[in-house]
C-alpha cells in the first residue's frame, strides 16, 4: 500500500535553514518522495535564517492556539511551494527569530525543550486547522521526536489522526535532546512519564527517547548504523531500548544531490570533468595547489578533508597521523570549523608545513567543492558515522575515500583490497593512526600504478547513491507500515 500523503517533520532544511548534514537530507529527500508519487508537505520553524533568504512565503494562517502545560500559545503559519513540495514555516518569533537554529558560541539555548516541544505540537495544530490527516508523519531527530509521544498520549489527538503512523529517523544518536525534569510542567507532559521505562534517563527528560519509544518505525541513515546503534560502543545508553525495538528499526542509506554534486557540472570547479575526461582532473588539482600555496608537484598524492572539527570526526586520529601523513608522501588539504582545540593546532601545523598542509578554518561552498575535485583521496577516520555524504560526493568526482568502516562509510565503499574488481575505496576497522596510516599507504600504493588507479576511479565515479534509490525504500517502508496493524 504506497502512501498518498506524507508530512515531514524537522528542524532544518536548505536552502532555507542549515547547520549540518539534516538540512541537506531535509533539502533533497522530501522532493525525492515527491518525484515517488506522494504528496509531501514539510514543516518547519520560520527562523531568522529563513527569513533573511526572502522567499516569497505566503502567509496561510494567523492566530494558531498550541496548548502547552497551563497556557495557550499562538503563532502564525506560512507556505511556500519548492521543487514540487510544500513548505510550511511555523512562525513564533520568541522562539525562532534569533541569530543561530540551536544555540550560540556560548552554547545551547536554554529554552530548547520548550522550543521545540513547541514546533512539535504546532506541526499537529497545523494539520488539524488545515485538514490534512496523513498517512505518515516522518519525524527527524530529537527536535521533533515528541510528535508520536504527543500523537498518542495528547488527548483527542488520535481522533484527528486515526490512520496516521509515525516513522522517527535517527540521524546522529549522539545528539538525543536531554533537559532537565523541571521542563516538564511547561511543555504539557505529565510527571508520571518521568521513570526509565518512559522519558527519564540518567536524571534527565529524553526527548529522542520519546521518538524510539512511541514512533511505530524506526530509522538509521545507513544499514549499518541501524546495526552500530544496538551495540554499547554506539548506542550511548540507549542500546538497551533500541533493542527491543530491533525489529522495527530499519536502515536506509541517505542519497546525495548529483544536481549539486557532479564535476560534469560543477560551477565552482576549475575545469569540469566526467571519468573519460579525468585529464580535466589534474587543472583541478593545481587549482587548489595554487589555493593554498602549496608544493604543485601534481604527481604528489594530496588528499583532502571537509568537516567539522569534532572528536567524532577523528580529527584526533587525523593530527596524530599527519607527520607520518607527511613521511607517505603526501600533502593535505583541510576545511572545516569546530572544537577550538583542533583549530588552533591546524593552524599551527599549516605554518610549520606551508608546502605540504593548506588549512581554511570555517565553511565555504565553493572550496568544498573545489577540493572534491582536486584531491586525489578523501580522509574519514571518523569514530562514528551514522551515513556521511563527503564519501560518496568524493567517489562522484574520482577522489577515492580512505575511510573507517562504519555506518555509511562501511555500506557505501567497497574496500579495493578486499575486492579488487568492485573495489572503490580502502577500509580499515580498527580506529587507530596506525591503521589510519596503513590504509593511507595501502591507497599510495595503487595512486603509483596510474593504470589502476584511473581503472579505480572510473569504477567510483560510476557508483550510484541518488535519491531515487533511497525514496524508493522509504516508500517501500511507508507502505509497510501503513499496512501493520
Amino acid at each position: 500500500m504506497k502512501p498518498s500523503n506524507v508530512i515531514f517533520a524537522a528542524s532544518e532544511a536548505a536552502p532555507f535553514s542549515k547547520t549540518g548534514g539534516l538540512g541537506d537530507v531535509m533539502g533533497s529527500l522530501p522532493e525525492a518522495i515527491s518525484l515517488a508519487g506522494a504528496k509531501v508537505g514539510v514543516f518547519l520553524p520560520y527562523y531568522r535564517q529563513t527569513r533573511q533568504q526572502k522567499f516569497a512565503v505566503k502567509l496561510l494562517l494567523k492566530k494558531v492556539k498550541v496548548s502547552l502545560g497551563q497556557r495557550d500559545i499562538y503563532f502564525s503559519l506560512y507556505r511556500y511551494f519548492h521543487r514540487g513540495v510544500d513548505f510550511y514555516f511555523i512562525n513564533k518569533k520568541d522562539y525562532f527569530d534569533r541569530e543561530y537554529l540551536y544555540g550560540g558560541p556560548l552554547g545551547d539555548y536554554s529554552d530548547n525543550a520548550l522550543r521545540f516541544a513547541f514546533f512539535s505540537q504546532a506541526v499537529l495544530s497545523s494539520l488539524k486547522v488545515l485538514e490534512i490527516s496523513p498517512d505518515i508523519i516522518h519525524c527527524n531527530e530529537w527536535q521533533t521526536a515528541l510528535i508520536p509521544f504527543y500523537l498518542k498520549k495528547s488527548p483527542g489527538q488520535k481522533d484527528f489522526f486515526p490512520e496516521t503512523k509515525t516513522l522517527f529517523t535517527v540521524h546522529n544518536l549522539a545528539y538525543q535532546g536531554l533537559f532537565p525534569s523541571k521542563v516538564l510542567p511547561g511543555i504539557g507532559i505529565e510527571q508520571s512519564f518521568y521513570i526509565p521505562e518512559e522519558l527519564e534517563f540518567y536524571g534527565q527528560v529524553s526527548f529522542i527517547k520519546a521518538g524510539i519509544l512511541y514512533s511505530d518505525a524506526l530509522n538509521t541513515v545507513s544499514e549499518a548504523y541501524s546495526r552500530d546503534i544496538l551495540t554499547g560502543e554506539f548506542g550511548f545508553g540507549l542500546e538497551g531500548l533500541l533493542q527491543s525495538r530491533s525489529k522495527d528499526i530499519y536502515g536506509i542509506i541517505n542519497g546525495i544531490d548529483y544536481s549539486k554534486w557532479n564535476p560534469e557540472t560543477d560551477n565552482f570547479i576549475k575545469v569540469r570533468y566526467n571519468n573519460k575526461s579525468l585529464a580535466n582532473k589534474a587543472e583541478c588539482k593545481r587549482d587548489i595547489l595554487s589555493r593554498f600555496k602549496m608544493e604543485p608537484d601534481i604527481n604528489r598524492p594530496l588528499c583532502g578533508i571537509i568537516s567539522r572539527l569534532a572528536q567524532q570526526k577523528g580529527i584526533d586520529i587525523l593530527i596524530k597521523s599527519f607527520t607520518g601523513l607527511i613521511n607517505l608522501g603526501c600533502s593535505l588539504v583541510v576545511l572545516g570549523k569546530g572544537e577550538e582545540r583542533y583549530e588552533r593546532v591546524l593552524r599551527s601545523l599549516s605554518q610549520q608545513y606551508t608546502r605540504y598542509l593548506g588549512v581554511h578554518i570555517g565553511f565555504d561552498e565553493s572550496l568544498a567543492h573545489k577540493i572534491e575535485a582536486g584531491c586525489d583521496m578523501y580522509l574519514m577516520p571518523s569514530y562514528f558515522e551514522p551515513c556521511g555524504l563527503n564519501q560518496m560526493y568524493s567517489l562522484k568526482y574520482g577522489t577515492i575515500p580512505v575511510v573507517h568502516s562504519v555506518g555509511g562509510l562501511e555500506d557505501t565503499v567497497i574496500d579495493y583490497q578486499q575486492n579488487p574488481s568492485k573495489g572503490t575505496g580502502f577500509k580499515f576497522r580498527i580506529l587507530n593512526s596506525y591503521n589510519f596510516l596503513k590504509a593511507v599507504s595501502r591507497a599510495i600504493e595503487i595512486y603509483k600504478d596510474k593504470r589502476i588507479w584511473k581503472n579505480l576511479m572510473v569504477r567510483a565515479m560510476k557508483a550510484d547513491f541518488s535519491w531515487r534509490n533511497s525514496a524508493f525504500k522509504y516508500m517501500k517502508l511507508y507502505g509497510k507500515m501503513r499496512v501493520k496493524k
